[in-house]
């Protein structure tokens, strides 16, 4: 039987394996395990539809030791390698932990690849809190408000993703399915775009966990106002960034972000006409 004990594990080496690819330098590598993170939230999301008709309940904690800090990379294989193996202790007969055997079996044999590679091995600067944009020279005022924007925006795009898939599981409509998933889609985006500028100036951390009465909602209509009003504050900080940075890429790419909030919006208001309709 499936229990919430796996999904937590599995929730766990999701966040782990993408935490991991944010703070990689090389990119094929870097690619990689992102795409091995997305298979696993493929596997989190099979989870917890699983577990949902079974009636069996699950959360969103974690376990009070986990962590993805280290200033080696190949530490941080090893410990995914382990937590692997770890979780397959988990798995039954079934169709769905068949899957998740073979896609690990896949992954397992690619990490310890890696582990052959020596100069793989390189220092890693993404946990070091140095809190330099590499990119540009950038004066305190500037750094600061990067900062605050950058731990702010990760944590509400995990809660958004988060959110937006317990809300997936219980969707009433096929329309609905789609509309939680874009979201959840342009999220994930986000999450990884926002991590890996965290990483570049040494500020990688992972987001706080959330209490279930964050994704426990019994009010969606009431949630996607307060969220349209959010996704409006989230414009509005992208636009008071982009203003008061002077490096032009940056300033481009929060103008890019703040236009793809302005969707989000939209998709929000798709989705308030579904519950409403």
């Amino acid at each position: 039987m499936i229990d919430a004990a796996l999904f937590r594990q599995k929730h766990q080496l999701w966040l782990r394996l993408a935490f991991i690819s944010f703070s990689v330098s090389d990119p094929w590598v870097k690619s990689r395990l992102y795409e091995f993170s997305q298979i696993e939230f493929r596997h989190l999301k099979w989870l917890a539809q699983t577990l949902y008709e079974n009636d069996s309940y699950y959360d969103y904690e974690r376990d009070h030791h986990f962590t993805i800090e280290s200033d080696s990379f190949f530490t941080l294989l090893q410990t995914a390698i382990d937590e692997i193996q770890s979780i397959r202790l988990l798995y039954r007969d079934t169709p769905l932990c068949q899957r998740m055997h073979h896609d690990e079996k896949y992954i397992l044999s690619t990490l310890t690849a890696y582990l052959d590679k020596l100069t793989l091995d390189e220092p890693l600067s993404a946990f070091n809190r140095a809190r330099e944009w590499p990119d540009a020279l950038l004066n305190a005022s500037e750094t600061d408000a990067l900062t605050l924007f950058l731990f702010e925006e990760l944590y509400k795009e995990y809660e958004l993703i988060m959110v937006y898939f317990y809300r997936q599981i219980r969707a009433d409509t096929p329309a609905q399915v789609t509309h939680f998933q874009d979201l959840i889609d342009e999220s994930h985006f986000h999450l990884r775009s926002f991590g890996e500028m965290m990483a570049k100036m040494g500020i990688l951390a992972l987001p706080r966990t959330l209490h279930p009465r964050t994704y426990e909602i019994t009010d969606m209509g009431k949630f996607l106002h307060n969220g349209i009003l959010e996704e409006e504050n989230a414009k509005e900080e992208c636009r008071r960034l982009s203003s008061s940075i002077t490096d032009e890429k940056l300033s481009t790419f929060f103008e890019f972000i703040n236009y793809q909030e302005s969707y989000h919006i939209e998709i929000m208001k798709k989705l308030l006409g579904e519950i409403n309709g």
